[in-house]
């Protein structure tokens, strides 16, 4: 089933069954359940007893197949990274590309390659024998392509040409965070159909009902998105994450050298998140009076906001920023937290 905050989405979507698109743009903000959402579609157009409103079954064969994950006419690409984190057994590349991958790392077989974070060419040469092959089942073949912006160069200029001249029966469905990422030829060749992020309540309502506390304060640090917020209050480092808070709070007391050492073996992009949060929230406290991330640590926030200078914030925030750029490289993690709190320090020198 969707989320409650889909049904408006879903119920709006139907407008398409008299001529669905060979290729469907799903966007909006990450941690609202489009991937999700997409799986539900696909299983709707595969499903062969459909509800009036297009809602899949969830009873005949295609529908038992697709949730046990092997319906012939039905592939999902993810990165492998992503696949083996989500519990997928395959990324929607098929015996064809995972053989081609191993052919490539032969060369060195002592080192061990890391999954892939970026959806590579052979996965979507892989596409391409499926799309060659007729349905088996007599109706339509889906990909969930997810997420789009994770195409390599490579793989995205492969896709395209598939864009171009879509196969007959073929569906793509598409999911993206980031549109933005995205060629403009590969958006241009797709219906865009954005997402909205859920209303306040819905989403507070749905997290009080899985069990969260503090549900209006943990989607507020997601930005509204419900699904980002759960994976927030299951979070194991949400005690580091209290702690780091603290640290900002100090202000020019703030330890760089013990947020380097504490929270050295944290992944980057994750501090660097709770970083650019704190600083979007000393903006907005500054400017408008009213934190976005971080409402309960309003007073800090002013209290730091009326010390830090102008010029030295616009300057941590071009730092912060350039440091995103490389969040993924394989820095050494406690040296990167040192030199951004020691800068985050300087604010208040």
């Amino acid at each position: 089933m969707i989320y409650p905050w889909q049904t408006d989405e879903w119920s709006r979507l139907q407008q398409l069954r008299g001529a669905w698109p060979h290729a469907l743009l799903l966007h909006g903000q990450a941690g609202i359940g489009k991937l999700h959402f997409a799986q539900h579609v696909a299983q709707g157009l595969l499903c062969e007893a459909r509800q009036a409103d297009g809602q899949p079954c969830g009873q005949c064969a295609a529908c038992h197949w697709f949730v046990q994950g092997n319906h012939p006419d039905y592939r999902i690409v993810l990165p492998e990274a992503l696949a083996a984190e989500a519990g997928f057994a395959a990324a929607g590349a098929d015996e064809k590309a995972d053989k081609a991958a191993d052919k490539a790392d032969a060369d060195d077989s002592k080192k061990t390659r890391a999954p892939s974070k970026e959806i590579r060419i052979e996965q979507v040469r892989a596409l391409l024998d499926f799309c060659g092959v007729g349905s088996h089942r007599g109706g339509v073949r889906v990909v969930v392509l997810y997420p789009a912006e994770a195409l390599n160069v490579a793989a995205a200029n492969a896709l395209l040409k598939t864009l171009e001249e879509p196969p007959a029966g073929v569906v793509f469905l598409m999911v993206s965070a980031r549109i933005d990422r995205l060629l403009p030829t590969i958006i241009s060749r797709c219906r865009q159909w954005p997402l909205a992020t859920p209303a306040p309540d819905v989403a507070a309502a749905w997290l009080t009902a899985q069990d969260v506390d503090d549900a209006r304060a943990l989607l507020a640090e997601a930005g509204g998105a419900p699904l980002a917020a759960l994976a927030l209050a299951r979070d194991d480092s949400r005690a580091l994450r209290d702690w780091t808070l603290q640290q900002l709070a100090a202000g020019r007391d703030c330890d760089a050298f013990a947020c380097g050492e504490t929270l050295q073996k944290l992944p980057v992009p994750l501090v660097l998140g709770w970083l650019q949060r704190w600083m979007y929230d000393l903006l907005a406290q500054r400017t408008a009076g009213m934190p976005r991330y971080f409402p309960e640590a309003t007073a800090a926030l002013a209290r730091c906001a009326a010390q830090a200078d102008a010029g030295a914030f616009a300057r941590f925030m071009k730092s912060v920023t350039r440091q995103r750029a490389v969040e993924n490289h394989p820095l050494n993690a406690r040296l990167v937290f040192e030199e951004l709190f020691l800068g985050y320090r300087d604010l208040f020198a």
